[in-house]
């Protein structure tokens, strides 16, 4: 929960591939500047906000490490990916009017602070929207489990997944099983007993369960996404699958 009660703070996970729009890789200008917009607009309403920034639109480690690099080299340079995205979000955040500060697991001290759990907190506090780049710092471990770890660390009160290409998750995969059904909420312990991929990996949801803190999986491509899942809450009616320790209800 946040240090100052009346005011909610979150943190949301912007994948890489939320950044690339219809593109085949890199980055759609399009898409990052509404992400950014929406960001901006969250902040100006009240919400201090957190973001962590994938970068599989830019570097795969696990691809990489398949095709013969080093698995931990591979991971590093995931790694350095999530910085050139996050610099880029971080200009068209300043561009849409937000005050930004990019704090990154790696020293790149040249282009971002260092993340120090403190000095994020304070600026969230001033009214900065913190961009976290880097992952953890640590190889062999996904930016979901780094987005769990902010989401704890800044003692956000939800994590808020934004998806590329799904609104939810879902009993099976519904291109492939027409008959899936969404899951409006979806208890921690049936989200891991089932395996479901889709939301995050394990680890990631161990530490959300762990330290009891919610999350909202939702399709970031859908128009004011981000606005309205922050500002007004999802409506898990329609869209959205909320994960904590409640029971699980399928939508509809």
């Amino acid at each position: 929960m946040s240090t100052q009660e009346s005011t909610p703070r979150v943190v949301l996970k912007v994948s890489g591939e939320s950044l690339q729009g219809q593109r085949d890789s890199g980055i759609d200008s399009a898409s990052l500047n509404d992400i950014a917009r929406q960001i901006v607009e969250c902040r100006n309403r009240g919400v201090e906000i957190g973001v962590v920034v994938g970068g599989g639109n830019l570097f795969r480690g696990r691809l990489a490490s398949q095709l013969g690099m080093a698995e931990a080299t591979a991971h590093y340079a995931g790694m350095l990916a999530t910085i050139i995205n996050g610099l880029a979000l971080q200009d068209a955040i300043e561009a849409a009017g937000g005050e930004v500060r990019t704090m990154s697991a790696l020293q790149v001290r040249q282009v971002s602070e260092i993340f120090i759990r403190r000095r994020a907190l304070r600026h969230l506090e001033k009214g900065r929207i913190v961009l976290c780049v880097g992952g953890t710092g640590n190889p062999y471990v996904t930016t979901d489990t780094a987005a769990a770890l902010r989401g704890i660390e800044l003692d956000a009160d939800q994590l808020l997944m934004g998806k590329h290409g799904t609104d939810g998750v879902y009993t099976a995969d519904p291109a492939t099983h027409p008959d899936a059904r969404r899951y409006a909420r979806l208890n921690y312990r049936e989200a891991l007993q089932q395996n479901l991929g889709v939301l995050m990996d394990a680890s990631a949801l161990a530490l959300c369960e762990e330290h009891s803190l919610p999350i909202v999986v939702f399709n970031i491509e859908t128009p004011d996404a981000i606005v309205s899942t922050v500002i007004d809450g999802p409506n898990l009616e329609q869209a959205g699958t909320r994960v904590d320790h409640g029971d699980t209800l399928l939508a509809g």
